[in-house]
């Protein structure tokens, strides 16, 4: 089944470009919006599998529509467009509840690769902000309460799996146990470190010193 993609930006020629690129990669684009407002409202109403969201737009910015839509949706997949790689834009988009982040400047292919990473719940940045990040997360103190108490073994396992950009196939594969498995792993991670998608576990076990970005 073609994954169903609403896209939001507020370039009606981009937009233009975007879906008949994404439909040609064999997504379904299932509606458009120009703003934020119009993006929280589509999605509400056409339920999509991930929202390819711009992130400067007037009105209601994609930071702001990506917290509205994770708060009423929070299975809707948001990944983010952006023109800069702003390590403030991407905390917040993170925060927000982004699933993916990438620069305009990015192939068709490596937007494909994010939005299907995104529907497959496995969080993508792009190189760049990749790196960012790590440079983020490292700045950070590490609490004073012990790590290993936190999450199981096999749990690190998983999120050190996770960090490492595997999917949920992947990780299934490594350590030879099911997908359900998986999945029931990461549902008690997220429980534990207070995190809504594997995004933000991974940048809390890696601020709290569980794992390690590569």
């Amino acid at each position: 089944m073609a994954i169903r993609l609403l896209l939001a930006d507020d370039h009606p020629m981009l937009r233009d470009g975007l879906r008949r690129s994404l439909s040609d990669e064999g997504f379904e684009v299932v509606g458009e919006a120009g703003d934020g407002h119009e993006a929280v409202a589509r999605a509400a109403e056409l339920v999509p599998d991930v929202v390819l969201m711009d992130v400067t737009m007037p009105d209601c910015d994609g930071v702001e529509a990506t917290r509205r839509i994770h708060a009423a949706q929070p299975d809707v997949r948001v990944v983010m467009l952006t023109m800069h790689a702003d390590q403030d834009v991407l905390r917040a988009a993170l925060e927000a509840g982004a699933s993916g982040y990438l620069v305009k400047d990015c192939s068709i292919d490596e937007i494909a690769d994010t939005i299907r990473q995104a529907a497959d719940d496995s969080s993508a940045l792009s190189p760049d902000l990749a790196a960012s990040m790590l440079d983020e997360v490292r700045r950070l103190d590490v609490p004073d309460d012990a790590p290993d108490q936190v999450v199981t073994p096999r749990e690190v396992e998983v999120l050190q799996l996770i960090a490492d950009g595997c999917s949920t196939g992947e990780v299934a594969e490594r350590l030879y146990i099911s997908q359900k498995t998986v999945k029931n792993h990461l549902a008690s991670i997220y429980q534990k470190l207070d995190a809504r998608d594997r995004t933000q576990a991974v940048l809390q076990a890696v601020r709290m010193g569980i794992v390690r970005l590569a």
